[in-house]
């Protein structure tokens, strides 16, 4: 099992990849979100310089807010500057889009834009087209080294979705997913390996499959009522919550739709959304106002013990190694903690001291 850190993307928080490396932590996921956090190259710039062992990436890069080659010559720089330990989350694109009011990219768009981002990654020449253009395209200057291609560049496909778990396995090297019970990522990675099948590939072994979750380790007689546990994973839970939110919408306002650890709120953050200020087509400000970075203190009442439990990993260090075994016995082979601005450097720290000592005994 291996653990990672996530955090929201500040250009002054890049010492945060420096010290998970001296704690002991294997990844370094940086997101790109370009309405609330800084640029996520930027950052892993200056965490590539600082650091010699961690790897980094983005966690996800967005293809709707940059064109294929601007990502892949992006992420091929960093790994000029850590070659060899460098990776390209990537996702359709769910907050970096909906904050602007705007939705995911599309299927179809998306394995296209995969396609070329491949191919440009291991050098190859590839048809793009830009604005109903056609031309083949490929990196020139090479030798010059200002992009580093020679150290492979992983690329991680972040999907829940039927649809988009088959373009995992069609272009993805590794899997990156907000895990959910047991059988539905056992469902989901039978749906990788169509993916992969359809596409005639043979998905590497062990395939990488991460979780992005919240954490907090508890002390004895600590609850999941306990102000200490709701601040350490509050931003997590309403980040899911408002995710749940917006699919909901989009799909219909099914009742399948709403996620069982939250069906006794649901209606209550329904009417929370409906007395906002802004009128609906500007509500998405307001809804994602503080995603992963802080929890909203109107929002605290729906960080319940049953959304912790769905959502984070929590509970006493040898809970939490029993959660993970869980989660490697359905194929999921690493975790990435995502805490709440104030509290980032608590969570990493303890779990380097309490949980990953157990899982590697």
């Amino acid at each position: 099992m291996e653990f990672g850190i996530c955090f929201d993307t500040h250009i002054n928080k890049w010492d945060l990849i420096r010290y998970a490396e001296e704690l002991g932590y294997d990844s370094a996921w940086v997101p790109d979100s370009q309405m609330i956090w800084s640029d996520c190259y930027a950052v892993m710039a200056l965490a590539a310089q600082a650091t010699r062992r961690i790897k980094i990436g983005t966690g996800v890069a967005i293809p709707g807010t940059r064109i294929a080659p601007v990502t892949a010559h992006s992420i091929a720089t960093i790994n000029q500057l850590a070659p060899g330990r460098v990776f390209l989350g990537i996702g359709t694109g769910h907050t970096a889009m909906r904050v602007m009011g705007q939705h995911p990219m599309r299927i179809k768009d998306f394995r296209e834009y995969l396609r070329v981002v491949r191919a440009l990654l291991r050098g190859e020449a590839v048809e793009y087209t830009y604005g109903g253009r056609t031309r083949e395209i490929q990196f020139l200057h090479r030798d010059r080294h200002f992009i580093n291609l020679e150290q492979p560049i992983p690329i991680y496909v972040a999907a829940n979705g039927p649809m988009a778990c088959q373009v995992v396995g069609a272009y993805g090297d590794g899997w990156v997913t907000v895990v959910g019970s047991p059988s539905e990522v056992t469902r989901q990675l039978s749906l990788i390996q169509e993916g992969a099948r359809q596409a005639g590939r043979t998905l590497p072994q062990p395939f990488p499959a991460t979780a992005l979750v919240g954490g907090c380790v508890l002390r004895p007689g600590e609850k999941l009522t306990d102000d200490r546990v709701i601040d350490e994973t509050g931003s997590m839970v309403t980040a899911i919550l408002h995710f749940a939110y917006e699919i909901w919408k989009d799909l219909g306002q099914r009742p399948e739709l709403i996620p069982p650890y939250f069906a006794n709120k649901w209606e209550e953050y329904i009417a929370r959304v409906e007395d906002f200020s802004l009128p609906p087509d500007k509500r998405f400000r307001q809804i994602h106002d503080g995603h992963c970075t802080f929890l909203q203190p109107a929002e605290r009442k729906f960080v319940t013990p049953e959304a912790i439990k769905a959502t984070c990993l929590v509970g006493t260090p040898e809970e939490i190694v029993e959660q993970l075994h869980q989660y490697e016995r359905v194929g999921i082979t690493g975790v990435c903690l995502l805490p709440p601005a104030d509290f980032q450097r608590k969570v990493f720290r303890d779990f380097a001291e309490l949980v990953m000592p157990l899982v590697r005994a």
